[in-house]
């Protein structure tokens, strides 16, 4: 790596207790590893990306939205970010509008004057994206449609899936004609008894789009920051030693970063003004 004493500092969003058991245990074996690390934990995605663009983090395992308002606070300031790690769980991801089995809707136009249950007003997954969805088929949220939101953990951007739970629960008791929600979120809820099997059908679905990244900041030191992502990628989910970890993180293999997968969210968040170009939080609603 090289000889500098001071450690890489990243910085994660405790939307869990788990996170600790994560963290602590990738610390360990990437000291081990003779990686100097160390990480620290946030309340919410909003301090730990202002700290990220500002110099007192050098990395920070990002929500995509948080990859998002980092970019633009970063491009803001002329400093650089990247992209260093994801997990092969991140890529390619699709949310869904679905309504009961039973109901009358065919199509997304026939939502039009009915309400909408979605997760937190910050959810990628289960709000900002599906709404924006629904602009491209020419509905207006708040116009067209009442949004009935579901502000659960407001500040963990959708990590903590409470919103999305009450928004399948809305739909299931009539107060929302059809409830926005992540795919995985949707079989999830299939199988744990909160949609009963068969009770409900897709409407609509969203593209593709990426979900958490590792980003590192201008003041990562580009050794230890490329050391970091050559042990993560090392990582093999058939050693013992790390499967437990890699299977609280969700992922069975770290891959590349990559930024493509953003571009969905990045216009949603602009159509939808959380955040302004500068990446400062514009959304009148929204105090994590």
């Amino acid at each position: 790596m090289t000889g500098t004493t001071e450690p890489l500092l990243l910085g994660a969003v405790a939307y869990d207790p788990k996170v600790v058991t994560i963290w602590t245990g990738f610390r360990s074996w990437l000291t081990a590893r003779g990686l100097p690390f160390d990480f620290v934990l946030y309340a919410h995605y909003e301090r730990q990306a202002e700290d990220l663009a500002a110099g007192r983090l050098h990395a920070a395992w990002h929500s995509p939205l948080a990859w998002v308002r980092s970019q633009r606070l970063a491009a803001a300031q002329g400093t650089p970010l990247r992209p260093l790690v994801m997990r092969d769980t991140d890529r390619d991801l699709r949310s869904v509008i679905v309504v009961r089995a039973d109901a009358r809707h065919r199509r997304p136009a026939d939502l039009k004057g009915e309400t909408v249950a979605t997760g937190a007003v910050d959810s990628p997954q289960s709000t900002l994206l599906p709404l924006a969805r629904l602009r491209e088929h020419g509905l207006r949220p708040g116009e067209d449609f009442r949004v009935l939101r579901h502000d659960t953990g407001v500040g963990l951007h959708g990590d903590h899936i409470g919103g999305e739970r009450d928004a399948a629960r809305a739909l299931m008791s009539g107060e929302a004609a059809a409830a926005c929600l992540s795919d995985a979120s949707w079989l999830l809820f299939a199988q744990d008894g909160t949609l009963p099997p068969g009770a409900t059908r897709p409407l609509d679905r969203t593209g593709p789009y990426d979900h958490c990244v590792l980003a590192v900041g201008h003041a990562a030191d580009p050794d230890l920051a490329d050391g970091l992502g050559r042990l993560l990628r090392s990582m093999d989910h058939a050693d013992p030693e790390v499967r437990h970890l890699l299977d609280l993180e969700g992922l069975t293999a770290w891959l590349p970063g990559r930024t493509g997968g953003f571009a969905a969210l990045a216009a949603a968040v602009t159509e939808a003004g959380h955040y302004d170009e500068r990446g400062r939080i514009t959304a009148p609603e929204y105090a994590p």
